[in-house]
């Protein structure tokens, strides 16, 4: 079938629309000038590349230790955040599969609720718990905010994956003399790993990017990686370092997808 010059041009248009952002956050990683954020001196004449920004964030240099910490700080959530929700997502989506009642139906709205709900009114709802229970914001409640709105996306998905999930297979390894510990670690966990790892993958994308909620819940001293980047962005002179260390995030998120499609693409995870 002959594609149209429109279908091309549209089909340009949103790769564009949807890619350029990206490339210009890692050609503004090698920006010679952080003042004036342009690759052109005074007189027009073009400066080139430069990769001293990538050497201040691999030699620690004071310049940018402040977003180094809130990087690191935005890495511990998420990887925690991640696994927490993994494990109490895997577990809700197995009850909400195998047992069918009127509270399983208030367990499934008790889970979906925090997908449609905004952000902000997490965030203030999270806020005012803290705040009643006597809890000084910092680390920890920033943790549990985030695993509050991540295990949603965990559920749902391993939900997905459960809908071709064939029940038979557990009842023949009953049959033939296997436990509950054995059979869900040997039948069912191999079965739902690529869901396991696709909604570990997505409740870590949210968590490490997550602006709103953590606003409200995060203390002095406990700025994440995006709440630090908001702050600095229309007055610091390091900003081609937020561009840098943005770049290796993305190499980082790009080696993590891949990792996921080898998980996913294993034969004893694929098979049925």
């Amino acid at each position: 079938m002959k594609r149209s010059f429109f279908s091309v041009a549209v089909l340009a248009l949103v790769l564009a629309f949807l890619y350029v952002p990206i490339l210009l956050v890692v050609v503004y990683g090698f920006i010679p000038n952080g003042v004036s954020m342009s690759f052109f001196d005074s007189s027009g004449r073009f400066m080139g590349f430069t990769a001293k920004w990538y050497g201040q964030i691999f030699g620690g240099a004071a310049s940018v230790r402040a977003l180094l910490q809130s990087f690191w700080l935005s890495l511990t959530i998420a990887a925690l955040a991640t696994l927490v929700s993994c494990v109490i997502g895997t577990t809700a989506a197995l009850a909400l599969h195998r047992w069918k009642g009127r509270l399983q139906q208030i367990h499934h709205a008790l889970v979906y609720t925090p997908l449609i709900m905004p952000d902000i009114l997490i965030g203030i709802s999270l806020l005012m718990l803290f705040v009643a229970c006597k809890v000084d914001c910092g680390f920890w409640t920033i943790l549990i905010a985030h695993v509050t709105f991540c295990v949603s996306y965990v559920v749902m998905t391993v939900l997905a994956r459960l809908q071709d999930f064939d029940d038979r297979i557990v009842e023949a390894a009953y049959d033939l003399g296997a436990g509950p510990w054995f059979t869900f670690f040997h039948v069912e966990l191999p079965i739902l790993l690529p869901g396991i790892v696709a909604g570990g993958l997505l409740a870590f994308t949210l968590s490490i990017d997550d602006v709103v909620i953590t606003s409200f819940v995060n203390g002095a001293g406990t700025n994440t990686f995006p709440t630090y980047v908001s702050s600095m962005t229309k007055h610091s002179r390091n900003l081609p370092a937020v561009f840098a260390l943005s770049t290796l995030m993305l190499l980082f998120t790009c080696v993590l997808v891949g990792l996921s499609k080898l998980i996913a693409g294993h034969p004893r995870v694929s098979r049925r």
